[in-house]
């Protein structure tokens, strides 16, 4: 063999060991840096303790910024049919439940990106759906009307659900 063989054979492993440790020693780009995400616990809120315990619900889970709001119906503390037969007391007891819920929170209904209402009678909530413009004031929210054979007791007429998004 020749000197100049040897002598390359002999300096490639050391060049390319030369290189790796150069490799390791540089810093990390910013795109392999490790990210930390927190993740957000959710904060339960119960409007009613003892009878959403006893039908196994909570009223509302905030998560980040987040809120989902269980179907408002119109009920009492213990949890009675509140305003039988009076559909439009209903509906309003329902954005009364509502507004409660979103105070407790700091939010308002200008906060609420979706409103899903359910009606056992669709055309009596077509003629009071106005009363509505007094509470979204800005703007309306996305959502779906919908009329349903029954809700929880044969004595609710209409049940109202939300969708927050908090604002910092």
């Amino acid at each position: 063999m020749n000197p100049i063989s040897n002598r390359i054979k002999f300096l490639a492993p050391i060049f390319v060991f030369a290189l790796l440790i150069q490799s390791c020693n540089e810093a990390p780009k910013e795109a392999e840096k490790e990210q930390i995400v927190e993740v957000e616990k959710p904060e339960y809120f119960l409007l009613r303790p003892e009878t959403e315990k006893a039908y196994g619900y909570s009223h509302a889970v905030k998560i980040g910024n987040d809120i989902k709001i269980s179907g408002a119906v119109s009920m009492d503390d213990a949890g009675n049919p509140t305003a039988v037969g009076d559909f439009e007391q209903q509906m309003k007891n329902c954005y009364s439940d509502l507004d409660k819920i979103l105070k407790h929170y700091g939010c308002t209904f200008d906060d609420v990106v979706v409103e899903n209402i359910f009606t056992t009678n669709m055309p009596l909530f077509l003629e009071l759906a106005a009363y509505r413009n007094t509470i979204y004031t800005k703007q309306f929210p996305t959502g779906s009307w919908l009329g349903v054979k029954e809700l929880a007791l044969p004595e609710f007429m209409i049940e109202i659900e939300l969708e927050v998004h908090k604002t910092e």
